[in-house]
């Protein structure tokens, strides 16, 4: 199958921000360089490129954020035996931001995928790999979430789950966050697998 190249662009009302990226789309894998500005905790920039391998298994995520007087940037790997890896930098400080702590690399045993805090993009790998804009069911799967501006990597276990097709070219799938926070989202998907309206968190322009 040849590669699909796609532009898709989001908008965020709370808090405020947008987001484009320009993603390559395989049978079984993607690829996708995006920026993203957000005003939260103070305005910020948010630059990423994102490789998968086959089954849409992250193999390494680059990220840098930056805003007035400061920058970080974060190199996350997985490795072919499952093994997480981070480099990370730092020029400046943001007072409102918590000081780096070195990840616990071993809590990430499992995840497949990272989770970048509020990108929608990140919501397509996990759904396409287990074909859930056709088919119901549930899967629980583990994430390495990077929260942003921070760029800290957490654990985080979390929930898909198939509800309907709206028509044919939607689908709804329901997000379910397994940690304390509770979070969770009916999110409108398309037939391509991008996120079309994240209550709460995207838009699809």
């Amino acid at each position: 199958m040849d590669s699909r190249f796609r532009c898709v662009a989001w908008s965020k009302a709370e808090p405020f921000g947008a987001e484009f990226a320009d993603v390559r789309l395989d049978a079984d894998s993607l690829g996708a360089r995006g920026v993203a500005i957000a005003s939260t905790p103070s305005p910020y920039r948010l630059d990423y490129e994102l490789e998968t391998a086959s089954g849409f298994v992250t193999t390494r995520l680059r990220v840098t954020s930056r805003g007035d007087g400061w920058q970080r940037s974060l190199d996350l790997r997985r490795t072919d035996s499952g093994v997480w890896e981070e480099t990370w930098t730092e020029n400046g400080a943001n007072p409102l931001l918590q000081p780096h702590v070195a990840t616990d690399v071993a809590a990430l045993a499992g995840a497949l995928d990272v989770d970048l805090g509020l990108s929608p993009l990140l919501n397509t790998p996990p759904v396409l790999r287990h074909d859930l804009l056709r088919r119901g069911g549930s899967v629980d799967l583990v994430m390495a979430w990077v929260s942003v501006p921070d760029l800290a990597v957490h654990r985080s276990p979390q929930r898909y789950t198939f509800l309907r097709p709206i028509d044919n070219e939607r689908s709804l799938v329901h997000f379910e966050s397994l940690a304390e926070d509770g979070f969770n989202a009916d999110i409108v998907f398309g037939a391509d697998g991008f996120v079309l309206d994240y209550p709460g968190i995207a838009t699809r322009l």
